[in-house]
């Protein structure tokens, strides 16, 4: 069994929405939903970002966004800007979910990549607490702080809507990532403070005007979590073959997202069987970035994923796919795991 870090989750979610339910989800396992711990164990999975996520209030008569993505094309209407003092809150019980899943002793939050490689020894979940939007982080930057002395060590300044930070792109299809200002002042503070402090800085879901400031101003390799390739799926969330340049030349990394939506070349959210798709996002993506910048980034717990992967379990036959399509076990190995500890290594130091 080949061991797998992936790039993004959305599992503190889950136990957002059912923390009375928190034990079962997490340690037990109820067969819901694509994460739990006997899971885990059971696909290889060692570790990943888990992902700090402000969800958008709901509101009541809105569209029915999954009807619509299932329907190209499409351009779901985003949230408004959350201010951090509301985003605070739901931010720190999510952080506190993460902090409670390692006082069960299954998992260890990680802040250097040691820590990520004694986590994987022992037999423990190697965890980075990671932000998606930057919400609960106001514009003088404290919060920022208090954050990473909590363990942040990976940050994606929006989650699509827009904050006191930048812009993100809508969900539309077909579309590209040109759509709207890039980075605010406050934005590009965030990008130097992230670097001082040795934050990842996260580009999934950011604009191309957004990802070519923070290219422009970042002194760390690129990274997007969780994209795949824009070339294959023209949806807005996709990287065109120019940002793959970009973030090649920084030595910078991709992660593959599971999501269908971002898989399917029709942009459809329905799940489907076979392995065609994903085949061609990671040619794609390999073949732009060489195999030494291409890692997973499922995006469990967050998105509609392939049939035949089906939840955390399923690695094992994605990698079997993998290897009938041609792949060796060297080139797995740094797809699973390797290609990320080493980004982070040249991120966040030795």
């Amino acid at each position: 069994m080949i061991p797998v870090f992936d790039g993004h989750n959305d599992f503190l979610l889950r136990l957002l929405h059912a923390p009375q339910d928190r034990d079962e989800i997490w340690l037990g396992g109820q067969g819901k939903g694509h994460l739990d711990l006997p899971r885990m164990k059971a696909g290889g999975f060692v570790g990943g970002f888990f992902a700090v996520y402000v969800p958008s209030p709901h509101i009541e008569g809105g569209p029915d966004t999954e009807a619509l993505m299932d329907a190209p094309p499409y351009d779901i209407p985003l949230g408004d800007l959350i201010g951090a003092q509301a985003a605070q809150p739901v931010a720190m019980a999510m952080a506190g979910h993460l902090m409670w899943m390692e006082r069960t002793g299954a998992l260890s939050i990680c802040t250097t990549v040691g820590e990520i490689r004694a986590a994987m020894k022992a037999g423990r979940i190697a965890a980075i607490l990671h932000m998606e939007g930057a919400e609960p982080i106001g514009e003088d930057l404290d919060a920022l702080h208090v954050w990473h002395k909590a363990g942040l060590r990976s940050l994606g300044p929006v989650w699509s809507r827009p904050t006191v930070f930048g812009h993100g792109v809508p969900f539309r299809f077909p579309g590209g990532p040109d759509t709207g200002p890039g980075l605010t002042d406050a934005g590009k503070r965030l990008v130097s403070e992230c670097n001082r402090l040795k934050i990842m800085l996260d580009l999934s879901h950011l604009n191309e005007k957004g990802f070519d400031d923070i290219a422009s101003l970042s002194d760390a390799p690129l990274v997007a979590t969780h994209s795949n390739a824009h070339a294959v799926t023209p949806s807005t969330r996709n990287l065109t073959d120019r940002q793959l340049d970009v973030i090649r030349q920084t030595k910078g990394m991709v992660g593959l997202n599971f999501a269908t939506i971002f898989l399917r070349e029709d942009g459809r959210k329905s799940t489907f069987a076979g392995w065609d798709p994903v085949l061609r996002h990671l040619d794609h993506l390999i073949d732009k970035l060489g195999e030494d910048h291409v890692g997973l980034g499922s995006d469990f717990d967050g998105a509609t994923v392939p049939a035949d992967i089906g939840d955390v379990a399923g690695l094992a036959r994605l990698f079997d796919a993998l290897r009938a399509h041609g792949y060796d076990d060297a080139i797995l190995r740094k797809i699973a795991a390797d290609n990320w500890l080493a980004v982070l290594e040249r991120t966040w130091g030795a």
